[in-house]
């Protein structure tokens, strides 16, 4: 019996180091979102953080500037969530679906 807990352990600290090691490579994977047809464009990284916005000048219109700030925020909430789409993505190659509280 000893020896199955063991084995578990080795286990556990083999797929945690797969997690790390994934981690770390979806730090360096971008995915890009963009809202107004393509007027905002926002790059997300693995990590959540917004790593580059473009924004196509004929949006920008000192009389509405509401509209390109709802643009903005939609682009970048639509990159993070496909951000965590990747990051669920990738975790679950390593866990095999098991859900594990507190990832991704």
């Amino acid at each position: 019996m000893g020896n199955n807990i063991g084995k578990i352990m080795k286990q556990a600290q083999q797929m945690q180091a797969r997690m790390m090691q994934a981690q770390e490579e979806l730090e360096k994977k971008t995915v890009e979102a963009t809202s107004g047809g393509g007027m905002v464009t926002a790059v997300v990284n693995g990590k959540y953080e917004l790593v580059s916005l473009k924004i196509e000048k004929e949006v920008v219109d000192p009389e509405d500037i509401e509209m390109l700030q709802d643009l903005i925020v939609a682009a970048i909430n639509e990159g993070v969530r496909k951000a965590q789409d990747m990051a669920r993505e990738e975790m679950s190659k390593i866990t095999g679906g098991l859900n594990i509280p507190g990832l991704a």
